[in-house]
């Protein structure tokens, strides 16, 4: 039978080359390329082409002057090579040359592409770019370093748009909107409070992670005057910088340069980049790069060969195709490698294969195990692939070293996403108590966390806090303002708000696991209350930077919560046997009142024992609390690290709305 096949396939193979192009019977049969090589081997003496189609009948590399406009000046075949590549070297210098590939398919010329292994292009990334990348390297890169990180418990993940960060006339950024504005220090608000990247490093977080910064398709690189919005979920070329948010997009190594110099600056400031990568789809589907290459092979096919669409963008990439695997693998390689980058989040991660993501993991722990991966462990929509494939929030057990958001603890704390209205524990609802628990256990197996009670899990689903993100908001749906006015108790006032917000973050950072914020939360940022803003305009997607000003207790509490957790290591705990070991809940039976003890100088400690309690009672609770002396650090809405009161009381009184935080030595 295995001769009678292989005789079988080994004809209609031929039978397809007789037709000018190569058939497979399935995609796995396709050849594998394993070199490096892919698209474009640039020297001052030869340019070498290489580029995987392995279905083409034909080939051709088309030569242009500039990255835009006019013909091209030169037309190439390239020659059939191994495993399914084509090749060509132009013995001759091509810097400043640009170029895309055209695949036959049968009798069919498909569409220009620049190749999916595309690292520079010019503007809107039609047409592939020949730089030579050492001339983009930004003075003293080569000395460029990540800042030291422990555990990845110690991160504290910063989320912001690149265009948000700086647009606002309020940030006092000349660049706005582009790379560069993460360069700049010295820049004030109109009272003269610090902003950029000054702010950042005064707040104390550790990891700016950026909305796609690669290509995308929805901002036009020629008309930048219009100030189109998006959040650049919509891929075109993923190992391209974005140039929209270049000071000269139709200068290819511009972008190239300016990434640089946003990464080394932001090092300099002691903060590492995260990358938020989008492999799960394209922006195109038909017409896509991608697709341009290989007719279908990088997407997954419904039963009757439609699309399958669980990205809900109309397509999504087939991660455990060997092909797509490498590209995603070396994709993420470069990045932190030519790049410098320090982490990954990957837009809806469930799409893709668990196989998939921990090979990625595996390539980076090569260069830098301290590189850090994380994503959406679901996806948008239904899927072929089969579930206990997926890189899903159930399945992460089964991920190396890859964390995942915590939806359990986002909406026990503010309420419901999908229904605006319904609050959480924050705004004075009972009965979510276990799931702010299994929060405070950073998702991972504990003896005192009732798991039947939890909101959406039923089982820890982590191996480690290290696996886990804590967050109350994000760039989807609402801000944490306007999720918690729109589901606020109808007597609520306006200071009722700023004590659950305040409560809210309170909980995301003293829980185990890893720390996420919204980007101006910290100024109490507001979108007029609009859920989904991935193309609304400046006016709601901005960081008024006044409102540093106007929310000053607000900034201080929010920097008070980071300079507690970066100087204690208790809120900190790298695995789970010690947070089993050292994190106690107290018996409170006060209902949605939560409260632990992390004991014995857990994780190097300075204080002995530290006492949590969080109130999620819209009154003022007592509850009982282990004797001893307590200092109280953190109080009714105050921080002070040096201490706001002590007592050796029993009975604790916690202000409404707000959490109580003390030691003893």
């Amino acid at each position: 039978m295995k001769i009678k096949f292989f005789l079988m396939s080994l004809i209609s193979i031929l039978l397809s080359a007789c037709h000018g192009s190569v058939k497979y019977a399935t995609f796995d049969d396709y050849p594998v390329y394993e070199g490096s090589d892919l698209e474009l081997t640039y020297s001052a003496q030869s340019s070498k082409f290489r580029v995987w189609a392995p279905t083409a009948s034909a080939v051709k590399l088309l030569l242009y002057d500039n990255g835009i406009d006019g013909g091209a000046y030169e037309n190439l075949d390239m020659k059939s090579d191994e495993n399914g590549t084509w090749l060509l070297e132009v013995e001759k210098d091509l810097k400043g040359k640009f170029y895309t590939f055209q695949v036959k398919i049968k009798e069919v010329w498909l569409d220009e592409t620049p190749g999916m292994w595309v690292k520079a292009t010019g503007v809107n990334g039609k047409r592939a770019a020949i730089i030579d990348f050492a001339e983009t390297n930004p003075e003293g890169w080569e000395n460029d370093v990540r800042p030291p990180l422990k555990n990845f418990t110690d991160i504290i993940l910063y989320e912001v748009h690149v265009r948000d960060f700086s647009i606002s006339p309020s940030s006092g950024i000349k660049n706005k909107g582009k790379f560069l504005a993460f360069t700049e220090h010295g820049t004030k608000n109109s009272a003269g409070e610090t902003t950029g990247i000054d702010h950042l490093k005064e707040l104390g977080i550790t990891h700016v992670h950026l909305l796609p910064s690669f290509d995308y398709a929805s901002i036009d690189e020629t008309r930048l005057n219009e100030n189109k919005y998006n959040w650049g979920y919509d891929p075109v070329n993923f190992n391209v910088p974005e140039g929209g948010y270049s000071t000269n997009p139709y200068d290819p190594g511009t972008r190239v340069k300016e990434f640089k110099q946003m990464v080394q600056s932001l090092h300099r400031s002691k903060i590492r980049v995260i990358m938020d990568v989008v492999y799960n789809h394209t922006a195109a589907s038909k017409n896509s790069h991608l697709n341009l290459l290989v007719p279908n092979y990088f997407y997954r096919l419904n039963t009757d060969s439609t699309w399958s669409n669980a990205s809900g963008c109309g397509n999504e990439t087939a991660s455990e195709r060997a092909m797509m695997r490498k590209f995603m693998i070396e994709s993420v390689v470069y990045w932190a490698t030519e790049y410098h980058i320090d982490g990954f989040r990957f837009d809806l991660m469930g799409i893709h294969d668990i196989q998939t993501m921990n090979a990625i993991r595996a390539a980076l722990d090569k260069i830098d195990p301290t590189i850090f991966m994380y994503g959406e462990g679901w996806t948008a929509a239904s899927s072929p692939l089969a579930e206990d494939k997926r890189a899903v929030k159930k399945n992460a057990k089964q991920l190396d070293n890859i964390a995942v958001f915590s939806d359990d603890i986002r909406d026990a704390l503010k309420g419901s996403w999908m229904k605006a209205e319904i609050p959480g524990f924050v705004s004075g609802i009972d009965s979510l108590e276990e799931s702010v628990k299994f929060g405070v256990v950073g998702a991972t197996q504990h003896a005192e966390v009732d798991y039947s009670k939890l909101i959406y899990s039923k089982a820890p689903y982590v191996n480690n806090p290290t696996q886990i993100i804590n967050y109350v908001s994000c760039h989807d749906d609402m801000s944490l303002v306007d999720k918690l006015n729109e589901a606020k108790p109808l007597d609520a006032t306006d200071d009722e708000l700023i004590r659950f917000n305040k409560l809210a973050q309170t909980v995301v950072f003293t829980s185990q696991g890893v720390p996420f914020m919204y980007a101006g939360e910290e100024l109490y940022r507001n979108k007029k209350g609009i859920h989904n803003t991935y193309q609304s305009p400046d006016s709601i997607n901005k960081i008024d930077w006044n409102f540093k000003t106007s929310n000053k207790d607000i900034y201080d509490y929010y920097k008070g919560l980071i300079s507690l957790r970066n100087g204690h290591p208790a809120f900190r705990i790298p695995t789970q046997e010690m947070v089993q070991q050292h994190l106690k809940f107290l018996p409170l039976l006060v209902p949605n009142v939560v409260g632990y003890i992390l004991t014995d100088h857990v994780n190097g400690e300075e204080w002995k024992d530290v006492l949590v309690l969080y109130n999620g009672n819209r009154k003022a609770v007592k509850v009982n609390i282990p004797a001893g002396e307590w200092n109280v650090v953190c109080h009714d809405g105050q921080i002070n690290l040096s201490g706001l009161a002590s007592g050796n009381d029993t009975i604790f009184t916690i202000a409404p709305s707000s959490a109580s935080i003390m030691y003893q030595k």
